[in-house]
């Protein structure tokens, strides 16, 4: 298939896209930069890597004029649309309708594009951050952001519907993996390594950890097998507390580096989010060539080369 992929430079976009291509696919890699022009040295790295798989657009946003260019040039088989505003994504200040107006820019035009060039299917990215999103003790946002990425899914079904496209929503819970941001698990690598001892401060939040190859793994095949109208996946890791999963994490990682990768916990004292947001779709049960050690032992290298590169 010929696939318009936005979001590349992101971590999980850096996946979904080489996953696409790995099976085949003409992926198109829209970014809304040139590579130099990112500061940040990860993200460079994902766009040199999504780069040299896929056929990359650099310096377009969604919806701009070039973005139409490329649509009105091009016949695709799919809009995979997996970029969304997420700068200050933490903060509570987080400018909700303008990441809205920029997620979904000139969205009837474009939709309308495609539909002329023969193209009506959409898959748009969600997030178990939304409202209204996973199983949970609540049904609210986590955050502004995660209300962005509600209305976003709320606009894009309603122009869906009245240009007669079918629209898949792929909502992500909480991947790692290699080439993540230095987040949670990046935070206990560190500690590590360092002969120090991490503090989980939030042990008893329920989460769903999931490898972002399997992850990957199940993108690529909604994304073949995408039914028409409206549909959904909500896939599902490992769903435990968070002392469990860094316990986890810890025994899988500690012999393949041959760290003692002990934990402490703290009493928690925060619940300013859902105690429990998880997806209900077993992400393994999908699809058939997931190697859960193998994934574990690409992520040991991964942290091995990193953390050595930076001493």
């Amino acid at each position: 298939m010929k696939i318009l992929f936005t979001g590349g430079s992101s971590f999980t976009g850096y996946w979904f896209a080489r996953e696409l291509a790995s099976q085949g696919h003409d992926v198109f890699a829209v970014f809304r930069r040139q590579p130099h022009e990112y500061d940040n040295e990860l993200r460079r790295q994902r766009i040199e890597a999504v780069a040299k798989v896929t056929q990359p657009i650099y310096g377009t946003s969604f919806g701009d004029d070039k973005f139409i260019q490329l649509v009105r040039a091009v016949r695709f088989d799919v809009l995979c649309h997996h970029g969304a505003e997420a700068a200050d994504y933490r903060s509570p200040h987080f400018d909700v309708l303008a990441a809205v107006g920029s997620n979904s820019r000139e969205l009837q035009g474009v939709l309308a594009l495609l539909k002329e060039t023969g193209c009506t299917r959409i898959v748009l990215t969600g997030s178990v951050f939304e409202n209204d999103e996973g199983f949970g003790s609540s049904p609210e946002a986590f955050s502004p952001y995660g209300l962005s990425k509600a209305l976003t899914w709320q606009i894009f079904r309603y122009y869906a519907r009245t240009h007669q496209a079918s629209l898949g929503k792929f909502v992500i819970p909480n991947p790692f993996g290699p080439f993540e941001e230095p987040r949670f698990t990046y935070y206990l690598i560190k500690n590590w390594f360092s002969g120090n001892l991490p503090t989980v401060n939030t042990p008893e939040y329920v989460r769903d950890n999931i490898h972002v190859s399997l992850l990957a793994k199940v993108y690529a095949r909604f994304v073949v097998e995408q039914p028409t109208g409206l549909s959904r996946i909500n896939p599902s890791g490992y769903v435990e507390s968070q002392e469990a999963f860094a316990r986890r994490f810890g025994r899988e990682l500690g012999p393949r580096l041959g760290l003692k990768c002990a934990i402490e916990t703290k009493a928690q004292t925060d619940f300013s989010e859902p105690r429990l947001r998880i997806n209900r779709d077993v992400a393994a049960a999908a699809v058939q060539d997931f190697n859960e050690q193998r994934a574990w032992d690409e992520l040991a290298d991964y942290y091995r080369h990193l953390m050595t590169a930076s001493g």
